[in-house]
């Protein structure tokens, strides 16, 4: 029976999906711009407060509340017997006070029972130890018997609340991290997803290149999940490594969807289907799952870091919200934080108090990204457990608003008055749309490139977003985008460190800068296959005559050396990664390397192809002010017009309206015309500050 309900699983997993998402604009009207809401743990609190607390919700001015996430215990406490009478009870209480429900998936909380009974349902770790209930997502995806549990858990959630017309969506699971899984059901499920990849060992062998210490194997039964933990981080091999990284991946996707599946067939068409990925999220591939509606994100941008200037580590760090509230987009076009930090947490390196007003900042970054929704995590500060000293929207005492909590109903009060404001159809004014920008990102080349960073001084995550902001202080509208995605749209596209190239991207690359586009790579691009191979022939050799140069060498130094750089006689100081080119007759060199033995060498090229240019960033600064710099110069050469707002100050445009948010620790002073309507805020915009104004 239990191979039955594993080959079913497996033939799950590789089937081809007909159930398509619904569409974004149901879900959400766009005069409304933005749903705020509040995640509440009934189970957590005496029953006698539950009503007293849902109506403190509505009357703090939220719209809708997260549900049940954890709650599995609850629902049913004994294997097959079911109970949802407390449940009703609250959703009642939610439908008097005239709020709306996000229901969830309790998928990632496993009860002690299943524990007790069907330990095999964990996952192991590398030590090949299974995991204990008391904390969350231990569960071993791939065990038939857990895929049971939560399709009768998930099943019995729909049928009960699937036709509720309060109920608006479904949260799947809770921030689904695609764990490492080295279990025997796991084991299972990986060699079947190589065998369907590869069909033959011939072929594994050859890609893996299974030559190199006698690694190779002679059918796919012999095949064990690569193990950091057993043969050394350094021993491993990195090919199946990375195919190891894409099975969790795939496996994660597949169990969301999975669940949509399940939900889909007995909820109705307008409650939307969506999890809630951390917003770094290094295990998770969004752009595997083909269910959900759309994606959204958890933001915690204070957890114990200096970030922008003085009193910076009292207003998170800017580049959460930033990445995120781009990223996610890329399933169903749409986004939303589900999860908002409300104050100090239990978890950072130390937990200050954030500087007034700086939750409400976040929530405006969101929204002004284009947010969808907005929740936060969560109602009452818990009085015992794990996350007793993780704040909450109210004082443990539970009827105190936290400062976190007045940031919330200031928000939510101004929403309403940008709704009075709201007018249809607003399209975006010439001035930015002349400087649309893209930044081409992909969750394989993160892994590929952290496997192997050549240099402790590499940050793998943040490269790319740092060219987001870049773009950002160029006062550029600047969004977070796939290779699927159709190219043409923007008139600038930037990708950072992309590792893994094929004949495919290359092409579709030279296609885009030949009709006009201007394309940014920079070093680290193109150095594999997408089988993580190095070229036989040139460093980058794909990319050859894309920029117009050969890379002949790279190089790093110590963080204590400096190379320099020259570009228009201004010198810009190195020592992360540099690479060395050799141009074409035809392609200009902007910058030179002005020391070390390889003095005179091209670091950067632009190569004009068609209509447009192609400029190769060959060197990466830890100010990056070279790179601003080129950046500044392609947008300006095209005719677009550029900004130039400071670290930690971002400004979007959204639905008509203009919105900044300063995350630094200085007051900026905005330059706006004198004509403008200021709807929230002033010109002087201080640390936390926010500003909104229509033209």
């Amino acid at each position: 029976m239990k191979k039955y309900v594993l080959l079913i699983i497996i033939a799950f997993m590789f089937s081809v999906f007909n159930l398509k998402a619904q569409s974004i604009d149901q879900f959400f009207p766009e005069e409304e711009l933005i749903t705020t809401g509040m995640y509440y743990y009934p189970e957590h609190w005496d029953e006698k407060q539950w009503e007293r607390d849902i109506k403190r919700i509505a009357d703090m001015g939220y719209e809708f509340v997260h549900l049940a996430e954890f709650a599995w215990f609850k629902m049913e406490p004994v294997e097959g017997n079911f109970d949802f009478a407390w449940l009703d009870n609250v959703v009642a209480l939610c439908t008097e006070n005239n709020l709306k429900i996000v229901m969830c998936t309790p998928s990632a909380t496993t009860p002690a029972w299943m524990r007790i009974n069907y330990p095999e349902t964990f996952r192991m770790d590398g030590n090949y130890i299974r995991g204990e209930n008391g904390t969350r997502g231990l569960n071993s995806l791939t065990n038939p018997k857990y895929r049971e549990f939560a399709k009768i858990i998930v099943t019995k959630l729909a049928e009960r609340y699937g036709q509720n017309a309060n109920v608006i969506g479904w949260q799947i699971d809770n921030e689904p991290p695609a764990l490492e899984d080295y279990s025997p059901s796991s084991q299972k499920a990986f060699r079947i997803w190589l065998k369907n990849k590869y069909n033959t060992i011939d072929a594994l062998n050859t890609t893996w290149g299974t030559a190199f210490w006698s690694q190779r194997f002679n059918s796919f039964d012999e095949l064990i999940i690569p193990n950091t933990s057993l043969v050394g981080w350094w021993g491993n091999n990195p090919h199946a490594l990375l195919d190891f990284k894409r099975y969790l991946a795939d496996t994660q996707a597949e169990f969301l969807d999975f669940q949509a599946e399940i939900l889909r067939e007995h909820i109705l068409d307008n409650q939307f289907i969506t999890t809630n990925y951390t917003a770094k999220c290094t295990g998770s591939d969004p752009g595997r799952t083909e269910k959900l509606d759309f994606a959204t994100y958890t933001a915690y941008p204070n957890y114990g870091s200096d970030n922008i200037g003085e009193i910076g580590f009292r207003l998170g760090d800017s580049k959460v919200i930033l990445f995120a509230s781009e990223y996610y987009k890329s399933v169903g076009g749409a986004t939303g934080v589900m999860e908002m930090q409300p104050g100090p947490v239990n978890w950072g390196g130390y937990n200050p108090l954030l500087l007034p007003g700086t939750v409400r900042m976040w929530l405006y970054h969101s929204f002004a990204a284009g947010g969808k929704l907005a929740c936060s995590y969560r109602f009452r500060q818990i009085n015992y457990s794990s996350e007793q000293y993780h704040s909450g929207i109210m004082e443990p005492d539970g009827v105190t608003p936290s400062p976190g909590g007045e940031d919330y109903m200031q928000f939510m009060k101004e929403i309403n008055e940008l709704r009075n404001h709201y007018k249809p159809d607003q399209e975006m004014p010439d001035e930015l749309a002349n400087k649309s920008t893209a930044i081409l990102w992909n969750l394989e080349n993160y892994w590929t490139i952290d496997r192997q960073k050549l240099t402790y001084q590499w940050d793998t995550w943040n490269y790319p977003i740092e060219f987001l902001e870049i773009a950002k202080s160029l006062g550029a509208p600047t969004e977070v985008i796939s290779e699927e995605t159709d190219f043409s749209k923007y008139k600038f596209l930037i990708a950072p460190a992309y590792d893994l190239v094929d004949s495919a991207l290359t092409g579709k690359w030279k296609d885009y800068v030949s009709n006009g586009g201007h394309l940014i790579l920079t070093c680290r691009t193109a150095t594999k296959n997408r089988d993580a191979r190095i070229w036989e022939g040139n460093w980058a050799a794909p990319i050859s005559e894309l920029i117009g140069a050969t890379v002949e060498a790279k190089d790093m130094l110590s963080n204590n050396k400096n190379g320099d750089v020259v570009m228009k006689n201004s010198h810009y100081n190195w020592n992360n990664w540099a690479e060395l080119l050799n141009p074409d007759t035809d392609t200009e060199v902007l910058a030179v390397h002005n020391n070390q033995f390889y003095k005179g060498k091209a670091a950067v090229v632009q190569n004009k192809i068609g209509k447009g240019t192609v400029t190769y960033i060959g060197v990466s600064t830890d100010n990056l002010k070279l790179e601003k710099d080129i950046l500044k110069d392609i947008y300006s050469a095209s005719g677009a017009s550029i900004m130039d707002y400071p670290q930690g100050v971002y400004v979007y445009w959204r639905d008509g309206f203009y919105i900044a948010v300063n995350y630094s620790s200085d007051t900026y002073s905005m330059n706006i015309p004198e004509s403008a309507d200021i709807v929230v805020g002033e010109r002087e915009v201080k640390p936390a500050g926010v500003l909104v104004w229509t033209e």
